[in-house]
Formats: structure tokens, C-alpha cells, sequence
């Protein structure tokens, strides 16, 4: 385990509301850019983030990606996959 990796830290960032109100979003533990996106109704997101103690994180606390990285290919994440084609 890396210095400074916290369990006890958990991270949300909101990706949108659906037009049918579910919740789009990402959640970590420990490390904000490791996540795996989550879509829940408004009630249980609120208690989700209320059980977890989450830090919300916005769009600007996202790490910049690097597009002449080695591993730019797999710098993407689910929503952006529904939205966009890759090569």
C-alpha cells in the first residue's frame, strides 16, 4: 500500500442527474482518481454519501489527462464511453 492511502477517505463526483432523476457518479476509497461510477435514486445518493462521509469532488479536481501518455487508450471512463466513439 502506497504512503498516504487512506481507507477512511471516500470521494464523490457527481456526473449528472438522468431526466428520470437518477444520480450519476463516481466514488472512491482512498485515492479520488480510482473509481467505479455508481448511478442511484436522488434518496439513496444522499444516503449513500451521508453513510460513506464522502468529499464531493467537482470536474476541477479531476487529474489532467494526458493524451501522449502510454496509457492515454485506456484514460476513459464509462460515461464518456456511452457519449462518444473512441478509435
Amino acid at each position: 500500500m502506497a504512503d498516504g492511502f487512506d481507507v477512511t477517505r471516500k470521494f464523490v463526483r457527481v456526473l449528472g442527474t438522468l431526466p428520470n432523476g437518477l444520480i450519476e457518479f463516481e466514488f472512491a476509497v482512498g485515492e479520488p482518481d480510482m473509481t467505479v461510477e455508481l448511478v442511484m435514486p436522488q434518496a439513496a445518493f444522499n444516503e449513500f454519501c451521508s453513510n460513506n462521509r464522502v468529499e464531493f469532488m467537482d470536474k476541477a479536481n479531476s487529474a489532467p489527462s494526458d493524451s501522449e501518455a502510454a496509457d492515454a487508450d485506456f484514460n476513459w471512463n464509462l460515461q464518456q464511453a456511452t457519449h462518444q466513439r473512441f478509435r
